[in-house]
């Protein structure tokens, strides 16, 4: 992305307006739904990026290594749960938001919260098919957090990970 510096501007000013410390939903939870929405394209490297920014948003080890079982899990509210499962659905291709989990969403998030949500799927739509696309190598400290909070995955740093 260097080599077009008006792309990575472009692309700053998107991930200030996505991740506002300002914005309704919390920071770590943000990074909660990048990583579901990035987990849905399979891209390893911004699975392991979310969940470093999770950590340092104050999601607990706990939780980050409970991630994918949200949707059982004791750790997660209702209301998260319906969240990961619009980014999951957001994030899926086809597109697999259906009319009524958008309305069973409005009635536990707010439409500012909604689009913060969404922001965050689309955002991560892009990051997902550049950094696979690229093969975008995965360093060191992302790699711990996702070797730690992920369990038996085949996390290689460094290396194309697809």
């Amino acid at each position: 992305m260097q080599r077009k510096p008006k792309l990575v501007q472009a692309f700053a000013q998107l991930n200030a307006a996505v991740m506002d410390p300002e914005g309704e939903v919390d920071l770590g939870f943000r990074r909660l739904i990048g990583h579901v929405a990035s987990k849905a394209s399979g891209c390893l490297y911004c699975q392991a990026h979310t969940l470093l920014g999770a950590h340092n948003f104050g999601v607990s080890e706990e939780k980050l290594a409970d991630v994918w079982q949200y949707s059982t899990s004791p750790l997660f509210t209702e209301k998260e749960k319906l969240a990961l499962d619009f980014a999951l659905a957001a994030a899926s291709q086809p597109n697999a938001v259906t009319n009524e989990l958008f309305e069973h969403m409005k009635q536990h998030w707010t439409d500012g919260q909604i689009v913060e949500i969404l922001g965050v799927v689309a955002m991560f739509g892009f990051l997902n098919r550049w950094n696979d696309s690229m093969s975008t190598p995965l360093e060191d400290v992302p790699n711990e957090i996702a070797v730690k909070t992920a369990g038996q995955r085949t996390w290689n740093a460094g290396k194309h990970l697809r």
